[in-house]
């Protein structure tokens, strides 16, 4: 006979239940990472499409408390009204957006978007590749953001030429916090996600891990998660191993997908 354990957690200590809500359309809900609130206009196996007031449309996965419903906390879910997944729909990039059939990349615009990284750019490339030369969007490296204030300065952004920047582990109170807070150009948009490095933005249950490791402060953070997940002591393996599990943004975190896409409208404004 199986054994019971009752939980003994205090009923005030226990997590509140979020409700499971069905994204019928016209459902008015906001994303919590990206604060981009619209109503439902389409739901996919696994993602849902919003449109705002604008008549603007985002592609956001359906993860669990991923959404706010009159301000609480609830998870959308399939509606019982679409009924099993039909014939499919216009072809997608890894983006989630409609592909352009026979779609041509756009001659470069003057703007750009600067991320700290090659394995940034690399994924980066990934999922919006596609998107980015419809729309003429040339992404580049900076090595780190240490001299962001006199790359900006070089940059020369206009209104015809804005300048996006990804900056990694962007929390209140980070060194990058604090460089991100001295570029004030009104064409230059500073947006971040809080992952140590831009490896965490991809969920750990795409690679088959349970989790990140934690990785003891003052040891180089990308050895110390080889180290802890029995990998070989090579970061340029890791990462190709940890980018061929990539296919689509269903395999990176909503705090990442929310700020490049708010990089790309802004660069595309």
């Amino acid at each position: 006979m199986r054994s019971y354990s009752p939980d003994l957690t205090p009923p005030w200590k226990r997590p509140a239940a979020v409700p499971e809500v069905p994204a019928d359309p016209g459902l008015v809900v906001e994303e919590v990472t990206t604060g981009f609130c619209g109503a439902v206009v389409r739901c996919e196996a696994g993602a849902v499409t919003l449109e705002d007031r604008f008549g603007k449309h985002r592609v956001f996965p359906m993860e669990p408390r991923g959404f706010l419903l009159e301000g609480k906390p609830a998870t959308l879910v399939r509606p019982a009204s679409a009924g099993p997944a039909g014939p499919a729909g216009p072809a997608r990039t890894a983006s989630g957006s409609i592909a352009v059939p026979g779609g041509r990349a756009r001659v470069a615009r003057a703007g750009r978007i600067y991320v700290e990284g090659r394995h940034d750019a690399e994924l980066v490339e990934k999922v919006w590749g596609d998107d980015l030369r419809v729309e003429g969007v040339v992404v580049e490296y900076l090595e780190g953001v240490d001299d962001l204030p006199a790359v900006v300065t070089e940059f020369a952004p206009a209104a015809d030429a804005r300048l996006g920047v990804l900056v990694d582990h962007l929390v209140p109170g980070s060194k990058e916090a604090r460089i991100a807070e001295s570029v004030t150009d009104p064409h230059v948009l500073v947006a971040g996600h809080p992952y140590i490095d831009v490896w965490e933005a991809v969920k750990p249950s795409s690679l088959g891990i349970p989790a990140w490791p934690s990785v003891p402060r003052g040891q180089d953070w990308k050895t110390g998660v080889c180290h802890a997940l029995g990998w070989p002591p090579d970061t340029g393996a890791a990462w190709r191993r940890i980018l061929s599990r990539v296919q689509s943004y269903r395999d990176l975190e909503p705090a990442l997908l929310g700020r490049v896409e708010e990089l790309i409208d802004f660069v595309t404004a």
